[in-house]
């Protein structure tokens, strides 16, 4: 009795079933998941004919050992890969394609976004891609297989797995007992016409459930409670809701591509939409993904201890891919992580490593505070840039030298200021923490728009102008300097200067005449006493463009031409009275 019932559960379960899944069951039923283009592999290569119209079709490749193919077909109509692209002896297994459609997009468009991304406005570039029609990506994924160095053929027919068995009595094809299994694999991938058996009430099976063609009498289930058991397994949940405003999608679990080369995995497919939001590939090893009873997730770990747990023995890392489908341009970026290092990859711009955090870095080594502030070293930065360290040597900065500092490569640090006084990124500081260096290094270097402008070597000498080497306490380029006593000497070298003329008699005793001294004293200093001159009331010819300072050796020049003017009245004079004295004798 028990059998009885079974059988006629499995025959009504098998019924239903086959009626829900009348399409998805066979091989070609698939195809609404070939949004690009179809598929068709040979033992030469795998192509695609694509439909949609394209700027260009990215197709990536990935397979056993870590393998990965990247090619961009522009204004592709067709997309082919051979043997010969995936290596010289590509490794047999299963390889997952995906082809990412690269739309149509006009210049204006792609100018428009890049003003909003240089704008930092989201919601304009948003708005951007909505009027254009550039909201979604166009992508399609799947797999094909490489068995003995060939490509497995897509048009391959599967053998039915139970070739000596018989259908239920209900239906009016048998199964053949061929060695070939040709007359099983038609039954499996033709129709299936069954008698209808409808239980207009609860149906209750006290025991084991099998469905499917491939299901036999006295199946030995286990401990399965209900087993689908042919070389097409599918659930579907057909939503038959009508009425507006209540959901109708339908979804479908899927064991398994039913194509020849197809993947070995377990999908969620929303049927409505033709989508394949989640998939599991064969293979994929104990706790890809885990979420434990709190809510975190772990990834390749059943023991999460955040929100998020990445596992793996060899630089758990993320990737960051921007593609090119939606206008902007592509960029990638890793994330990751690991005994040497957490780094930020720049992928696109050659795998560089931008930012690099190396174990055991202190607290807060660079800390932004609320204010915007950035302090090295320091969790309370008392400026927009804030260095900090216990001793002398802490506050090195150094950039592109070697740890012993005996490159000879001088680092640098650049501080950036974006005022009218100083121009853009003008700010330059290069620091060589090399103790053992002659002077001038190291040193302390002051540039503006990548000009040297102030230098103080190891022995605490100023130079300006562009001087490298100092050699007096205070130092221009020009020659001018401060000697250790204390004497200022100007520079004087004819080389230095241009329109050379002679100051005459005149203007030299006019200006001399002019020039009015008296007693004053400093605003910041109101007690020292001093005698000079005020810059706004001298003459012209001893004064400075801004009329706020005065050059002493202007002054000096103007009494020099005055006492030598005297000098030579008084040598005059002198000779005169010489030969008056003569003639007296």
């Amino acid at each position: 009795m028990t059998n009885l019932v079974r059988s006629k559960a499995v025959l009504s379960m098998a019924t239903l079933c086959l009626t829900i899944f009348t399409t998805a069951a066979f091989a070609g039923s698939e195809n609404r998941h070939e949004t690009v283009g179809h598929m068709t592999a040979n033992a030469a290569g795998v192509s695609w004919q694509v439909g949609p119209d394209n700027d260009a079709v990215t197709l990536t490749i990935t397979g056993p050992n870590n393998f990965l193919y990247t090619h961009e077909f522009p204004n592709a109509h067709a997309v082919n890969v051979k043997s010969r692209d995936l290596g010289a002896n590509p490794a047999d297994g299963q390889y997952m394609y995906e082809m990412r459609v690269t739309p149509r997009i006009s210049g204006s468009v792609k100018a428009q976004l890049a003003a909003a991304r240089a704008a930092n406005d989201d919601a304009a570039a948003a708005q951007i891609m909505a009027a254009n029609g550039i909201t979604s990506t166009l992508v399609q994924s799947g797999t094909f297989s490489i068995l003995n160095g060939s490509f497995v053929s897509s048009d391959a027919v599967e053998p039915g797995a139970n070739t000596a068995g018989t259908k239920s009595a209900t239906s009016a094809t048998k199964r053949d007992t061929t060695d070939d299994g040709t007359a099983s694999a038609q039954l499996h991938n033709a129709p299936v016409k069954a008698l209808d058996v409808v239980t207009a009430d609860d149906e209750i099976i006290q025991g084991s459930l099998c469905v499917g063609l491939d299901c036999v009498n006295n199946e030995s289930f286990g401990f399965d409670t209900i087993r689908l058991k042919e070389n097409n397994d599918r659930i579907k949940f057909d939503d038959t809701s009508t009425s507006t405003g209540f959901p109708n999608h339908d979804w479908q679990l899927t064991a398994n591509d039913s194509a020849s080369g197809g993947a070995n995995k377990f999908s969620i497919e929303d049927i409505t939409a033709a989508t394949v939001p989640v998939t599991v590939t064969g293979s994929a090893p104990t706790n890809s993904m885990f979420i434990d009873s709190t809510g975190r997730v772990g990834f390749r770990t059943s023991t999460p201890v955040l929100d998020l747990h990445v596992a793996t023995s060899n630089t758990p890392a993320m990737r960051l891919e921007q593609n090119n489908s939606g206008g902007f341009t592509a960029q990638t970026w890793d994330v990751a992580g690991n005994e040497a290092n957490f780094f930020v990859r720049d992928v696109t711009g050659g795998s560089r490593l931008p930012f690099r955090i190396r174990p055991g870095a202190p607290t807060s080594s660079i800390d932004i505070a609320a204010s915007g502030k950035v302090g090295i070293g320091t969790a309370s930065p008392a400026s927009n840039l804030h260095v900090f360290g216990a001793s002398n040597t802490d506050v090195f900065v150094g950039v592109g030298e070697d740890p012993a500092g005996t490159t000879g490569t001088q680092s640098a640090l650049t501080i950036g200021y974006g005022g009218a006084s100083l121009g853009r990124g003008v700010g330059f500081l290069n620091v060589r923490p090399d103790s053992t260096a002659t002077a001038p290094n190291p040193s302390l270097r002051f540039l503006t728009v990548n000009v040297l402008r102030m230098i103080i070597d190891n022995a605490g000498n100023v130079g300006f102008g562009g001087i490298t080497s100092v050699s007096n306490p205070i130092q221009h380029a020009n020659g001018a300097f401060l000697s250790a006593g204390g004497t200022w000497t100007n520079a004087s070298s004819r080389d230095l200067k241009q329109d050379i003329s002679d100051v005459t008699n005149d203007e030299a005793m006019q200006a001399l005449k002019a020039l009015q001294p008296v007693h004053f004293a400093y605003k910041v200093d109101p007690k020292e006493k001093h005698v000079g001159f005020i810059a706004e009331d001298v003459p012209a010819i001893v004064a400075t463009q801004d009329r706020k300072s005065l050059s002493p050796m202007d002054v000096v020049a103007v009494l020099t031409k005055v006492v030598q003017e005297q000098q030579s009245t008084i040598d005059e004079l002198k000779t005169r009275i010489d030969q008056l004295e003569a003639k007296k004798q």
